[in-house]
């Protein structure tokens, strides 16, 4: 039971330390130096066309989602009469 556990121990060792790593450059620097521009653009706009599409998505969203919930409160509040 022992030698079975030293066994797995050690290929578990062996496949983690012996994958091949993949290097990628380090962006932080350039992304530290554009998110700390003082441009006067907001940071959450900051990324370029892929945030302010997602920022306009989001902020489409938001309002329709709150037009529909006060138009249903609306409906729930003066319900249809019945003839």
């Amino acid at each position: 039971m022992l030698r079975n556990l030293l066994a797995l121990r050690q290929i578990a060792q062996r496949t983690i330390s012996t994958t091949s790593r993949r290097h990628f450059e380090n962006k932080v620097p350039e992304k530290q130096k554009l998110f700390q521009e003082d441009n006067g653009i907001p940071v959450h706009l900051k990324g370029g066309a892929s945030d302010a599409l997602l920022y306009r998505l989001t902020m489409g969203l938001t309002v329709g989602g709150t037009a529909y919930a006060i138009y249903m409160l609306v409906m729930a509040a003066f319900p249809k009469k019945q003839n």
